[in-house]
């Protein structure tokens, strides 16, 4: 055999090793998820900035990338960009992948504060408080001075997902509550935890109250800024300002709103009554036979609602418990209720 057609064998030889190889497959399999992703994320471009929104109505940075990867690739990320940037490992801005996490730092506040994703040709795509979601260059003359350092999570989400469970571990398939929790999580009208955890005993707070219930009806403002206490740049400040405006949640006589204050399920069901305009009948009413409220209270109607609309038997019982905090798992079977009495 002459020495070309030797050196034509190796090199067939390498070209075989190396697409059989275990790190070839890990590279294309990273990259194919990589573009998976970027072409995903392109399908949102224009998607308006909101900050605190991780749905296509609006979206910030970190909840963009939690959702295009989630949706995309089945990866469950964090929801914060600090917590984004903790993952993976760092990549050379001279090696970036596409499907890499390019970070920023001192935008909107000191240190780590913006993240976008490697789209491939010197470009990230990203929310951007001008154009929403958007292809930005990495030489762009604000973002470029800005830049903070990259991150390959693909390799780490995936060994993630993995361990990950199918379901929160707090909320058993037998509960009464599982439909009702389960119907809105998957409609992302209220969200569970990094932890793979829903936190069913974990109190709503009013500025909580307000985002959830404004994922359902979708309701815009007219003027964002009313509430001493609720500046534009609050997360829930456009929900809390619709949901006003629409006489669900109001505020108080010192103009404040009280965003992080709790509230009870007294509250709770008249707001649900207001936000989908439920009726009940006298003889609804008539059934429902709490002993721990009367027909002169403020909420009775609400409460009577509430117990007369339920389909999974949580509001059930002598006493309704008016007085007590809400919690995520009543103030969901509630929204649930009231969907479907619609």
């Amino acid at each position: 055999m002459n020495s070309c057609k030797k050196a034509f064998l190796s090199f067939l030889a390498v070209i075989l090793f190396l697409s059989m190889s275990p790190l070839a497959s890990t590279k294309t399999e990273a990259a194919s998820v990589g573009e998976s992703i970027v072409e995903y994320g392109k399908k949102f471009m224009g998607v308006p900035y909101v900050f605190g929104g991780t749905t296509p109505n609006g979206f910030d940075c970190s909840g963009f990338i939690q959702y295009i990867f989630r949706n995309a690739a089945d990866m469950s990320l964090p929801r914060t960009t600090g917590e984004q940037y903790n993952l993976g490992t760092p990549v050379a801005k001279s090696d970036l992948q596409v499907g890499d996490l390019v970070f920023y730092a001192n935008t909107y506040k000191k240190g780590i504060s913006h993240v976008g994703v490697y789209a491939g040709n010197n470009q990230v795509l990203n929310a951007t408080s001008s154009k929403g979601i958007a292809l930005v260059s990495m030489n762009d003359s604000y973002w470029g001075a800005h830049y903070a350092g990259s991150k390959r999570v693909l390799a780490a989400a995936s060994a993630e997902q993995e361990k990950a469970p199918e379901w929160f571990t707090d909320v058993a398939a037998s509960a009464s509550t599982y439909n009702a929790i389960k119907s809105l999580t998957d409609q992302e009208i209220i969200n569970g935890f990094e932890d793979y955890t829903f936190r069913p005993e974990e109190k709503v707070t009013r500025g909580q109250a307000a985002a959830i219930l404004n994922r359902v009806l979708g309701l815009k403002p007219e003027i964002m800024s009313h509430f001493t206490d609720v500046p534009k740049t609050n997360r829930f400040a456009a929900d809390i300002a619709a949901i006003r405006e629409a006489g669900i949640i109001n505020g108080f006589e010192d103009k404040t709103f009280r965003p992080d204050a709790e509230m009870t399920r007294n509250e709770m069901a008249s707001i649900i009554q207001r936000a989908f305009d439920l009726k009940v009948s006298q003889t609804a009413a008539a059934s429902v036979g709490y002993t721990d409220i009367s027909a002169g209270h403020w909420a009775y109607e609400g409460i009577v609602t509430m117990a007369s609309i339920d389909q999974t038997g949580f509001f059930k019982g002598e006493k309704f418990y008016g007085t007590h905090n809400a919690t995520r798992e009543a103030f969901t079977v509630a929204i649930y209720n009231a969907m479907k009495a619609k």
